[in-house]
């Protein structure tokens, strides 16, 4: 048990809802309920006195809606974590990447049946998510490090695109015929910020997997894509692999890579989950190893848990780069941290560094 639990505010214009989501809060030693709110606007005013760690935000509220209060969060430089917990998620995707692209975290979808019975479904993701952004965002309020540093001989040097592992084979990278990229929690606003530097003439495709479930990843490819100068769509099964473009891996499907007459291509499986994710970033960087080999760079960004920090290593021991995320400014630094500490992270650079450093790398290695 922590002895200073994180706080939550519970934004959700439903008595039942507040209650219920509270409950589940109150379960967990590590998590305290600092208040509840009914809209938007009654949040706003609670948010100085009751100073939450974290808020959970329904989308649907009258007199402030969610995404009227993301707007104003913005505006007022309210940096604590939003987490998104919503019905209208289901049949409003374009609401909820409007909301990740105000700052949202992420969102967890609530139950279809009967809340009263079914909220338990999502209550371990909503436990975990709220703890994970709980304790990033604390250590950056107190400017406390990471404790789990990565082993000496693996630790960020502070230069960005400074090499910080350790574990280098012989073979020499290159030419990068093919871009990797894992994210999860906070991914979608760093894949928007990262991806809209890129140029459009980029040598090589890029193939991202972020964690998000069926019927949203077609909206989020296309929202990505008005903000690009790279043409970026959801994958599909046999897309060829062509400099310039962005394949997105669809909800609930893992995303491969492949040879064939026509050079690269995409495959797509409903294999079971890895590491509790489909699609995986590890199940996409251990196929990229074994196809691309050398002439891939992985790239691991902000997310909890570890999906991509190992297989990220097979595409080093095959000769490609690898980049991941600083701590600084990951929203969760898991991801990037197992990567890390397992001596698979060749550069760790921040953010706005991060399109910089894959494009140069990009085109340096041709």
């Amino acid at each position: 048990m922590i002895t200073d639990p994180y706080s939550v505010l519970v934004v959700d214009d439903s008595a039942m809802m507040r209650n219920l989501v509270g409950r589940i809060v109150e379960s967990d030693d590590r998590l305290r309920l600092a208040g509840t709110a009914m809209n938007g606007r009654f949040a706003l005013q609670k948010i100085p006195t009751l100073d939450p760690d974290v808020i959970v935000l329904d989308l649907e509220m009258p007199e402030m809606n969610g995404i009227e209060f993301l707007q104003e969060r913005r505006s007022r430089r309210i940096d604590i974590p939003v987490i998104v917990l919503s019905s209208v998620a289901t049949k409003g995707a374009r609401i909820t990447m409007d909301a990740l692209s105000l700052g949202a975290s992420d969102f967890i979808l609530k139950p279809s049946g009967s809340i009263s019975t079914d909220i338990h479904v999502v209550a371990d993701q909503l436990l975990e998510l709220i703890a994970s952004l709980g304790a990033e965002y604390r250590r950056r309020r107190d400017r406390v490090p990471c404790t789990a540093e990565p082993p000496a001989g693996q630790r960020d040097t502070g230069v960005p695109g400074r090499p910080v592992a350790a574990t280098r084979p012989a073979v020499h990278p290159g030419p990068i015929d093919l871009i990797a990229i894992g994210v999860s929690t906070g991914g979608p606003n760093a894949l928007r910020k990262m991806l809209a530097l890129i140029p459009g003439d980029l040598p090589c495709p890029l193939v991202v997997v972020q964690h998000m479930p069926p019927g949203f990843t077609t909206e989020f490819a296309a929202s990505l894509d008005r903000v690009c100068q790279l043409t970026v769509r959801e994958a599909s099964d046999g897309d060829r692999l062509t400099p310039g473009y962005v394949y997105v891996a669809p909800g609930d499907h893992h995303v491969t890579v492949a040879w064939s007459t026509h050079g690269g291509e995409v495959r797509l499986g409903r294999e079971p989950p890895r590491n509790g994710h489909r699609p995986s970033a590890d199940v996409l960087f251990s196929s990229v190893a074994g196809a691309y080999g050398k002439r891939a760079m992985g790239v691991i960004m902000t997310g909890m848990g570890r999906d991509g920090a190992k297989e990220l290593g097979a595409i080093l021991r095959a000769g490609g780069i690898t980049v991941g995320q600083d701590e600084r400014t990951s929203i969760v630094y898991g991801m990037p941290r197992v990567a890390c500490e397992l001596g698979h992270v060749e550069r760790q650079v921040p953010l706005s560094e991060m399109a910089q450093t894959i494009t140069r790398l990009a085109r340096e290695h041709r």
